[in-house]
């Protein structure tokens, strides 16, 4: 694909904040739990700001993919709970019990959906996606203060950015966008093979190469310098096809895969 199309694509996905500016990887740090007099986490009070979306070349919420657990037992009922709840208060969006080890979050439309989808996957959450339905992961040896927290924040980081960064003509566009994108080819998501790792020779070595998949209709991530993709003939000859543009367009020093 051009490069200038993967340009104006993203500039359609992201918020206007990023738009000809470089965002630095690097964390807020993380923020405390607050109680309420109920003794129960105040999911909607801990936030006064959040840290830049890893789609926009900031620093992925985990380090490591967060991916569903245990789902035995009646502590996998407590942490389902408590996720729902927490994401009811940080975005006011339903959250239920969804399939075995995922927490199924009803959006207002196909194109949030789609968005969180590909937002959450570059934080290094696990997330399903369909329709207007959202999946979070969830599993029995979940902490409050880790894992419950990491999911909770995840979705309140990216729907903040969803619902007071971007305007709804934005969204109906980035809905346009998707619809084209999926009629050219189905978005490339991770089966049952997993992601296959590719290192690159710098963070921001992997932020273009990531951003860019994800514009040309791949999932993608990070850990560090090593980008991760869908397993499969699809992603590689993604990668391989952004290689050439760069080196068309003497952009090579961000491609050192």
């Amino acid at each position: 694909m051009d490069l200038s199309v993967i340009e104006q694509r993203l500039k359609l996905i992201l918020p206007a904040e990023y738009q000809g500016r470089d965002v630095e990887p690097v964390s807020m740090g993380s923020a405390g739990l607050k109680f309420g007099e109920d003794g129960k986490v105040a999911w909607d009070e801990i936030w006064g700001s959040f840290c830049d979306l890893a789609m926009a070349g900031g620093p992925p919420h985990k380090g490591k993919l967060l991916e569903p657990g245990d789902t035995d037992g009646e502590r996998y009922e407590e942490v389902v709970a408590e996720i729902c709840r927490g994401v009811k208060m940080v975005t006011d969006l339903n959250a239920t019990a969804g399939d075995a080890g995922w927490v199924r979050v009803e959006c207002y439309d196909e194109a949030m959906a789609g968005w969180l989808l590909r937002a959450i996957t570059m934080e290094n959450v696990a997330v399903r996606a369909s329709e207007w339905w959202l999946d979070l992961p969830a599993g029995a040896e979940y902490r409050l203060e880790k894992e419950i927290k990491n999911v909770v924040t995840v979705i309140a980081k990216t729907c903040h950015y969803w619902t007071d960064h971007m305007w709804p003509r934005q969204h109906l566009e980035i809905g346009e966008l998707f619809a084209v994108m999926e009629k050219e080819a189905p978005l490339v998501r991770p089966g049952p093979e997993g992601w296959r790792a590719v290192q690159c020779g710098g963070v921001r070595s992997a932020v273009w190469v990531m951003r860019a998949l994800v514009a040309c209709n791949v999932l993608a991530r990070r850990e560090g310098t090593v980008l991760l993709v869908p397993e499969g003939e699809e992603a590689a000859r993604a990668v391989e096809g952004l290689r050439s543009a760069a080196k068309e367009r003497n952009v090579n020093e961000f491609l050192s895969l």
